[in-house]
């Protein structure tokens, strides 16, 4: 019998063969070699056609050394992941390849034990090479915390347990721990592989398989290897406890400092000890049954100190020291998770002050005219469907969405609602839905709508300072083309030979133009428009004679996804919003934040908007976007973030310092919402300080209820303008109300400020303890009690009407409230909501009537005194003869719509007696 160099052996000429293959079987393995190279160069060749239309992308945008960065870092982790473990496995089955040599006892022919031979060690060899390039895929993913962990930026705070600044737990854990997992998953994928590998060599030898000693000693050298990485999880295992929930609060508590962190003491040293008895067994004297023994006892020991010392140890303090004397026993580690929640949430900054209320009086609301002038009586849903119904203009262009603003209009400080007239190419009538029109023709959308919160005509429509095509009104626009927005999903070709259609006309005659902005990707060669072709899987940008070299292929083209493409490391708010600049330039504003969930005892927080879980935000950075030319700066907007400090690190060209950006800008500058309920959520709780009363839930607080068209719903943050108490001038605030967990009324309210100097100052104003006012459902009640708007209610939601219940916001004016809810009137068959009604309210009475003036009239049982609201037209019911004069033709409107509803009632039923007989 010969013997090869560890592989089975060929076999003993002439034997009699049990396995004949078929003769062509050399040829089959090398097509399917050839098949598989074509393969991978068919991957290769994807991913070198990726990098290159990416490289292309991040050049036009001027962020090349973003991609660069980003691609050469994930290129060098591969290649030192893919190299470590292929090194590893190389060495592990040569080592198998050596020790598995002997005499093959198949009765095979030579030719087919060569062939055999050649299969297995090419098997093997692939085997080899495809894990080893999934743990350099591994490792290549793991690139933003590499890079954060070379550029990381101290915070400035010790943790209370080990004393070691948070930048340690944001940067240098999130590595530790990977090369960790890494190292685990090596050396157990390394004990499955070599396992495999003795396991084929004895079948193809044709021998039972039996652990002999050489076999032991390789797979214990291997187990040891295993133990020392648990070893090693076990230490880092230590820190998640400031992260973990096993008490009280989030952190490491009583049962941790005391029973788990001397547990995983000993678990670290089981560990080590169980891989020290695991090598103990290569020596000779251990190498037999005694051996044996010894790795079982080695792997018992550690599962036994897992059980009884990670688990049941733990849950024998909690529940015979801890949870008899609990607060006592975890009060300071509370006191931590306060401290550290607030500050990781940013509400140590948050200034509280008394609100001493007081009954809204008329000087209340005189005192506080800028304010009432801009209650925003038009809610976005509903506008949002008035827009698309009187705005939209053709119906390929739709409002995806109506954002709060403000803006200076006729000299006055204005709240506005803002909404992006956008292309969506899928509304096209189904015989111009081709290619030419929906790639190179219907390429952008065109202006916008804009109307203050609270004008509307005596029809209920908005007043609008900004509407058309072309646009007309207050806002000058000279740029009103929107190629990059938040609906821009599709990939466009500007610049061709086929004219854009720009806009229609008044007598409906359309408009073209040619792009004139720096934004695409010019098509310039043969191998651009190939790639892309094969990129976007449409061979018309490779085929088409509309396309020239000067052509621009945008793509990528949705605000959030520009971004995303760019700086994945930042989390998006949900809402990004278009400003007018001063020089007439359509711009998108989204709020971008840093998260971390690896602060020291901070409670994390789901978000309900993107699913992550995080207990560490930041609004850190502002990203302006150009709709017509696509062009992106990044404005770091907290300098105070070591999180994103670590990123501009890592990326210089990418950020710049908010006093950079345009002053005209800078005053649309939002508050985000998002930012503002995640803190609001985490502030019901965190208010309170005092670690006894947290524990007892003594003042836990809640979000109100409202009702909103016909359901219920928590109350959303909503933007005011108004002047804060103490304040010289009125101010955009974005504000929130607050109701105890159990009840009602409300306890106090949150503010966010943003203009000039004071943008990022929050303020929680708290209600004197004892007194009762409403909250907002208490309000509702009192609306849905009130005889004469449930009457009108009813009558309106006859055939073919709908009444829809506005937000109900909660407005403060000095030291008291004013409650606002706005009532549409929409027809069933049509979205087209108009605006019939104000309500307002004190904490003694609601009224409703048609315009705000006459409400506060009425509610106040004064007239007012003669003003113009701010945008300078004269106020509805500014006097005792025209508010008598405007309820009485109201109330003639009302009977008659009341008698052609009842009319149609009767009608109806003429119908169904006539049909029944």
């Amino acid at each position: 019998m010969r013997q090869n160099g560890g592989f089975p052996p060929f076999g003993e000429p002439g034997s009699a063969p049990v396995l004949l293959l078929p003769p062509n079987a050399g040829s089959l393995l090398k097509w399917g070699l050839v098949f598989l190279l074509l393969v991978l160069a068919l991957f290769l060749l994807n991913f070198a056609r990726n990098v290159y239309t990416d490289w292309l992308w991040f050049s036009n945008l001027g962020y090349l050394e973003v991609f660069k960065t980003v691609l050469w870092t994930k290129v060098q982790l591969f290649l030192a992941g893919a190299a470590l473990f292929g090194f590893l496995i190389a060495v592990n089955l040569w080592i198998v390849r050596r020790t598995s040599r002997g005499e093959s006892t198949l009765p095979l022919p030579t030719d087919t034990l060569r062939l055999l031979d050649r299969l297995l060690l090419a098997s093997i060899l692939l085997g080899a090479l495809l894990i080893s390039i999934l743990f350099g895929v591994s490792a290549a993913g793991k690139w933003e915390i590499v890079l954060r962990l070379l550029n990381s930026t101290p915070f400035g705070t010790p943790d209370p347990v080990f004393n070691k600044d948070i930048a340690f737990y944001v940067f240098n854990y999130p590595v530790l721990r990977f090369l960790q997992g890494w190292l685990l998953s090596t050396f157990i994928a390394l004990l499955f592989v070599v396992t495999v590998a003795y396991l084929a060599h004895a079948a193809f030898r044709g021998i039972p398989f039996a652990l002999y000693p050489h076999m032991r000693a390789h797979l214990a050298v291997l187990g040891a290897l295993v133990f020392f990485s648990l070893a090693g999880s076990h230490f880092l295992d230590r820190y998640e406890l400031l992260f973990q929930r096993n008490g009280a609060v989030v952190g490491a508590t009583y049962a941790d400092i005391h029973a788990r962190m001397l547990a995983l003491v000993l678990l670290i040293a089981f560990a080590v000890a169980a891989g020290l008895m695991l090598l103990a067994t290569l020596a000779p004297a251990l190498r037999g049954p005694r051996g044996t023994r010894l790795i079982v006892g080695a792997i018992g020991l550690w599962v036994a100190a897992v059980i009884l010392g990670g688990q049941l140890y733990p849950l024998f303090i909690q529940r015979f020291s801890v949870e008899p004397n609990e607060l006592k026993r975890e009060e300071p580690y509370i006191a931590s998770n306060i401290q550290f929640t607030r500050a990781a949430f940013g509400l140590d900054i948050i200034e509280e002050r008394p609100y001493d209320y007081q009954e809204a009086t008329l000087e209340d609301i005189n005192a506080s005219t800028e304010t009432v002038g801009n209650v925003r009586l038009w809610d976005p849903r509903p506008l949002l469907d008035t827009y698309n119904q009187i705005q939209h203009l053709r119906l390929y262009y739709q409002f995806g969405d109506v954002d709060v603003d403000r803006y200076v209009v006729d000299s006055q400080y204005r709240q506005v609602l803002v909404g992006a007239r956008e292309l969506i190419p899928e509304n096209l009538p189904s015989d111009a839905q081709n290619w030419v029109n929906r790639k190179l023709q219907y390429t952008h959308g065109y202006g916008v709508a804009a109307s203050p919160v609270t004008e509307f005509t005596p029809e209920g429509r908005p007043v609008f300072f900004l509407q058309d095509i072309p646009p007309a009104g207050k806002i000058q626009i000279t740029r009103p083309e929107i190629y990059f927005g938040e609906n821009t999903k599709e990939y466009v070709i500007v610049n061709s030979l086929q004219a854009e259609f720009d806009h229609p006309t008044q007598e409906d005659l359309p408009v073209y133009v040619q792009y004139q902005g720096p934004g695409g990707v010019h098509l310039s060669s043969l191998l651009r428009r190939l790639a892309y072709a094969w990129q976007f899987g449409d061979i018309n940008i490779l085929i088409s004679d509309r396309i020239t070299p000067q052509s621009r292929l945008q793509y990528r083209r949705a605000i959030q996804q520009r971004i995303s493409t760019i700086a994945p490391f930042l989390t998006l708010d949900r809402d990004p919003y278009l400003v007018v600049t001063q020089e007439g330039r359509l711009v998108w504003i989204q709020d971008a934040y840093t998260t971390s969930d690896r602060y020291p005892y901070s409670t994390p927080f789901t978000s309900p908007f993107s699913g992550d879980t995080f207990n560490y935000i930041r609004n850190s950075v502002k990203v302006v976007t150009d709709a017509y030319s696509g062009e992106m700066d990044f404005y770091i907007s907290d300098p105070q973030d070591p999180v994103v400090n670590s990123y501009a690190g890592i990326f210089p060209a990418l950020f710049k310092p908010l006093d950079q950006m345009p002053q005209d800008l800078r005053a649309h500058l939002r508050y985000p919402e998002d930012m503002f309920t995640i803190q609001a959520e985490t502030y019901l709780q965190y208010h309170m300080r005092d670690a006894t009363q947290f524990f007892n839930k003594e003042d836990q607080w809640s979000i109100p209820i409202e009702v909103f068209a016909d359901r219920q719903q928590r109350v959303v943050p909503y933007y005011v303008i108004m002047r804060l108490p103490e304040a010289n001038t009125s101010e955009f605030v974005l504000i929130l109300p607050f109701t105890p967990a159990d009840k009602p009324n409300m306890v106090a309210w949150l503010a966010a400020r943003m203009d000039g100097e004071h943008y990022g100052k929050l303020l929680s104003f708290k209600f004197p303890r004892g007194a009762q006012i409403d909250g907002p459902i208490q309000i509702e009640a009192r609306i849905d009690n009130d005889t004469l708007i449930s009457q009108q209610f009813t009558l309106w939601n006859q055939v073919g009407s709908r009444v829809i219940r506005g937000n109900l916001l909660v407005i403060p004016l000095g030291d008291s409230v004013l409650y606002v809810e706005p009532i549409y009137l929409q027809a069933a068959n049509v979205p087209l909501p108009e605006l019939k009604r104000v309500i307002l309210g004190t904490s003694k009475r609601v009224v409703m009537e048609p315009t705000l003036d006459i409400a506060l009239n009425s509610l106040f049982g004064k007239a007012l005194p003669d003003a113009k609201p701010p945008g300078g037209q004269p106020a509805p019911g500014t006097s005792n003869a025209a508010q008598q004069l405007e309820k009485i033709r109201q109330a003639l409107k009302d009977l008659q719509d009341g008698v052609t509803t009842l009319q149609e009632a009767i009608e109806k039923l003429s119908e169904l007696l006539a049909t029944s007989a």
